[in-house]
């Protein structure tokens, strides 16, 4: 039995039913929006970093990497506060 034919999708479910079945469904779209963020963000900041690619980082590729990750999470927080906050 897989994640969507659970016996919790019957018509005759309870509420409670109900609000486990949508924190399932919202902990799977967090896990599937965090992993399509660090794709993008991986991708993104490997080919703006590293030049040349090799068998390690250096310095300046990790260094730019880091800075590349934080600069994306940093933006995230940024665009994610202002569309909660102006959807309220």
């Amino acid at each position: 039995m897989d994640s969507f034919s659970s016996p919790s999708m019957s018509s005759s479910g309870s509420p409670g039913d109900t609000e486990v079945l949508m924190d399932q469904i919202k902990a799977q779209l967090a896990q599937a929006y965090a992993q399509e963020f660090l794709e993008t963000v991986g991708n993104k900041c490997f080919a703006k970093c590293v030049t040349k690619p090799g068998s390690s980082l250096s310095g300046s590729e990790s260094s730019c990497i880091s800075r590349c990750v934080d600069r994306y999470i940093e933006a995230t927080g940024i665009v994610s506060r202002a569309l909660f906050s102006s959807s309220r």
